[in-house]
């Protein structure tokens, strides 16, 4: 296992972090069930290998993710950096210690090592962490007790949004979580600025949440190297980025834990003339994949719920990058009424081009002039076979 010292912390960390979000399951009864034996041994062998740094939260695995990692770590918690959340819900620093002491039970743990403001923007920054007796407080002087070691933030705003909280939070943060990974690069700048003043980089969904796990011949062989999957590929490219710390997988066999970790001992995952060559690949096939939809969203509303960006972004998947099985598996997903899905996200991602009626109402709203009902069809026929 390859370390770097993490940002101002003095701290050294594992190239490779335990997402503790996927751990092993089963449906009983209509019910999922989390099997803890195996799951503590992956989180064991991952010590065994090398791996220092493990993130948890309070809603992951239905809240058995914090009680299985306190089990894991019991009598070698010196051995082990703990990061988990705080779901900022309100501006009540009450409220903020309450939730804390929930995962501090959980955990069965007194202090934690990375205590993150979880998924925030800029607006909850500023409206319900940074008021009078607000988290924000509430955090400081937890921290200065020692009950949490560090402050971090996780992130799913708008790249200029985490600059400017780490503007304002300046001194407050240690590091922060956010996403980033071959195919999603839109907060390479935020990272480096954040790597600039300080803070450690830790990068959520290096292989875009399970996207670059499954097999392309296209993207194994951006580099000439012998690159044994996907996920490798993808995670070497986010290991090689200077200013990321450590990456994160959300890992549920004992095989992904090994495979994960021998790629985290390689140095120089990837050469500079190699990233020059994926940079230029990356940039062509953007290019291809702009001539079918640059996803400027002018065609939505669709009157009939068809998600035409994200159609045609599961066909680029497929047609540029040869995530074909990813891109299947998702489009298969969108046959689903929405009123059967679970929650809103899904139903966020609206219904497959079968749903289109050819009513061409997006293709006048379309800048590109795209044909696109003709698109949706060759799509449907394309990804439903």
């Amino acid at each position: 296992m390859r370390y770097k010292q993490f940002g101002k912390t003095g701290l050294d960390v594992s190239r490779l972090g335990f997402g503790c979000m996927r751990f092993p399951s089963s449906q009983v009864g209509g019910k999922t069930v989390y099997d803890e034996e195996e799951s503590i041994r992956m989180l064991r062998r991952a010590v065994e290998l090398g791996v220092n740094y493990f993130d948890s939260a309070p809603g992951y695995c239905d809240t058995m993710s914090e009680v299985i990692v306190g089990k894991a770590f019991r009598g070698m918690r010196e051995k082990v950096l703990i990061s988990t959340k705080n779901p900022i819900e309100n501006a009540s620093g009450d409220d903020f210690e309450k939730r804390l002491e929930q995962s501090l039970s959980r955990l069965n743990m007194d202090y934690i090592d990375f205590y993150h403001f979880w998924g925030i923007g800029l607006e909850d920054y500023e409206t319900m962490i940074d008021v009078p007796d607000g988290p924000l407080s509430r955090a400081l002087r937890l921290r200065g007790e020692g009950v949490l070691r560090h402050l971090s933030f996780s992130f799913h705003d708008k790249p200029e949004n985490m600059i400017e909280i780490i503007r304002c939070g300046d001194g407050v943060f240690a590091s922060v979580l956010c996403q980033y990974n071959l195919l999603d690069r839109a907060n390479e700048a935020s990272i480096a600025f954040a790597a600039e003043k300080g803070l450690g980089v830790v990068i959520m969904g290096p292989v875009g949440g399970g996207r670059l796990g499954t097999p392309s011949d296209v993207i194994r062989g951006m580099v000439k190297k012998d690159i044994f999957s996907t996920a490798e590929m993808a995670l070497r490219f986010v290991l090689a980025n200077n200013n990321v710390d450590i990456a994160l997988s959300g890992m549920h066999t004992i095989e992904q834990v090994e495979e994960n970790a021998s790629v985290a001992a390689i140095e120089g995952v990837l050469t500079q003339e190699e990233l020059e060559q994926i940079d230029r690949m990356l940039e062509e096939n953007k290019r291809l994949a702009e001539l079918y939809c640059t996803g400027c969203k002018y065609c939505m509303p669709c009157p009939q719920g068809v998600n035409i960006p994200h159609v045609f972004s599961l066909m680029n998947n497929h047609r540029i990058y040869g995530l074909s099985e990813y891109a299947r598996k998702e489009y298969a997903s969108l046959a689903v009424p929405l009123d059967k899905r679970g929650n809103s996200w899904d139903r966020d991602h609206g219904l497959d081009a079968s749903y289109c009626i050819g009513c061409k109402e997006c293709e006048g709203k379309c800048p590109q002039k795209l044909q696109i009902v003709k698109q949706l069809k060759d799509t449907h026929t394309e990804l439903s076979s």
